[in-house]
């Protein structure tokens, strides 16, 4: 049998074919002037020596403790830097298995329990975020300079590595939203794998015919969407910029384009709505943006003014669906479509839209279909879940699928045209930051009517794009005025616990996002009688933009 494709393998191929190439470009800042003083290049044969020299690094490091190969290893980093890259690359180049967590995951007793459900064996962290860890159950090391003194540790070849079972695990990454406080684990295996290589391989397909794509970091590499997009990249030979923050500013896009000649920009809406309100009103950044090659968004639905804006300046517009479990699963035509425009699957899986009895639920936030004249797509018969078939070769692990054993992404969308699909919201509780991480809004409204019973009678969560959820909540009458800032520090006070085991995004620990409203001013379903979350978000859209203003 074959050896497995897998990132390691895409770059020493890579390296081969373009030794001299740029792979990354990474800022130098003056922090007089607070702006990118030159970019950095790092070259694919420079990247491949350098993920060597981290994996010699750990291998002697982590040796010297008796930890034997193939041992899962937790990475507790920020994932938005050249070094953390190399860094990952490098100890699964060493032949251990990475568990990556983020930094939006700040509770070391959580990051504690995940260790222990992979039976993690160690715990590299960066000490710039967690100075010190106490209690961890296993070996911590902090992450540390990389000097030349290990070159001459031997190293496996990737044919060893390669000596695995197609069901064997190559990473671990955890679900972007929190599960009874904890996110779950998502282990992938090396056929998993081989498939999210395959389908980022399409989506980062070579646009330009002579010359180098040039494209930028979009959010952490230990989180599964930059990694999809680096998988991309790499295997065309293609060069992605770190840039100085996720959230970087029209002016720094203006740079990146003059001086590292960025072709094809993938972020998430809200921080590409920033370069789209700029320009509104600057006339560099829209004949940037109407310059570029590609715009791929994802994670979430564009506002309609946005995305309106973008078709009428014809600008190359993409829409990726993807998840944690399953990476990039629905992809839009590229430019020249209307707004809205309809997604098809991925070549190369095995997909299926199955009926559901209703559409959304009461506090779900659908998204906006076109579909004038298909099967009246608009009708709750029409909604569609999809579902990864079990023989997909991106259907996620075992532990993740439902009893049919299947995938079920609890995701719903309509046929506006043969084979090609709007999405219509979820079927469940869940909203998405403006990072694109997940938030169950119902978990946290389950925890202020246990808590909180005795002061509010109704209570929703929103904030879908935001940075973090908001609280509105109903005030139970009490024969008298309600102190508004009084209850909002009670409610915050009583919430506490839970909310400290939870993401950063996904936390409600100021009373700056709770606001008290009368009781029955909460639009409801006319039938149950259900808050409707989605008109709650429009009806304080004012609101929570105040709320959220930098």
């Amino acid at each position: 049998m074959a050896p497995f494709k897998t990132h390691l393998t895409v770059l020493a191929d890579s390296a081969r074919r373009y030794p001299s190439l740029p792979a990354f470009r990474t800022p130098v800042i003056d922090n007089e002037a607070g702006s990118v003083q030159k970019w950095n290049v790092i070259t694919y044969s420079q990247f491949q020596h350098d993920v060597e020299l981290y994996a010699r690094h750990w291998t002697r490091t982590l040796t010297a403790t008796g930890l034997p190969r193939r041992s899962v290893v937790g990475l507790w980093l920020g994932g938005l830097t050249y070094a953390d890259l190399a860094l990952i690359y490098g100890i699964a180049r060493a032949g251990y298995i990475p568990q990556l967590f983020s930094l939006k995951l700040p509770n070391p007793a959580v990051i504690y329990e995940l260790l222990a459900k992979s039976r993690a064996r160690t715990l590299i962290y960066d000490a710039a975020y967690a100075p010190s860890l106490t209690g961890c159950p296993v070996p911590t090391h902090a992450v540390a300079d990389i000097s030349a003194d290990a070159q001459n540790v031997p190293l496996p070849s990737l044919t060893e590595l390669s000596a695995v079972k197609a069901s064997d695990t190559v990473m671990i990454f955890h679900t972007s939203g929190s599960t009874s406080g904890s996110p779950k684990l998502i282990p992938c295996s090396y056929s998993w794998l081989e498939t999210i290589i395959a389908k980022a391989g399409q989506v980062s397909a070579p646009i330009r015919t002579a010359g180098q794509d040039v494209t930028v970091w979009m959010g952490s590499v230990c989180h599964i969407g930059q990694t999809f997009m680096l998988l991309g990249s790499l295997q065309h030979g293609a060069c992605t910029i770190q840039p100085t923050q996720i959230a970087f500013s029209p002016a720094e896009l203006l740079d990146m384009c003059t001086r590292c000649r960025l072709n094809r920009l993938n972020q998430f809406p809200a921080f590409l709505h920033v370069h789209l309100a700029a320009s509104r009103t600057d006339a560099a950044v829209l004949a940037a943006l109407r310059g570029l090659d590609e715009i791929l968004y994802s994670g979430q639905p564009l506002p309609s003014a946005d995305e309106e804006w973008m078709y009428a300046h014809d600008m190359q517009v993409t829409n990726l669906f993807g998840s944690t479990e399953c990476g990039a699963m629905l992809l839009s035509r590229r430019g020249g479509a209307r707004p809205c425009p309809p997604l098809r699957p991925m070549d190369g899986v095995k997909y299926a839209f199955l009926p559901v009895a209703d559409g959304p639920s009461a506090g779900g936030a659908p998204a906006r279909a076109d579909a004038s004249g298909y099967q009246n797509a608009h009708a709750p018969s029409a909604f569609r879940e999809l579902v990864i078939l079990a023989d997909s070769g991106d259907c996620p692990d075992a532990s993740l699928r439902a009893p049919d054993g299947h995938y079920h992404t609890g995701d719903l969308f309509v046929e506006v045209a043969p084979g090609a699909w709007v999405g219509r919201g979820r079927n469940d509780d869940w909203i998405k930051s403006a990072s694109a991480l997940r938030c169950d809004t119902r978990a946290i409204e389950e925890n202020v009517r246990a808590t909180c019973g005795a002061l509010v009678s109704e209570c929703v969560v929103v904030g879908s794009g935001r940075p973090s959820p908001a609280l509105f909540v109903e005030a139970r009458e009490g024969g008298g005025q309600v102190d508004a800032e009084k209850l909002k520090k009670e409610i915050i006070r009583r919430t506490r616990h839970f909310h400290a085991r939870r993401y950063l995004h996904e936390r409600i620990t100021s009373t700056k996002v709770v606001v008290v409203v009368p009781a029955g001013t909460l639009p409801r379903t006319a039938t149950k009688g259900n808050i409707r979350r989605k008109a709650v978000e429009d009806m304080f859209s004012s609101e929570l933009d105040r709320m959220f203003a930098a």
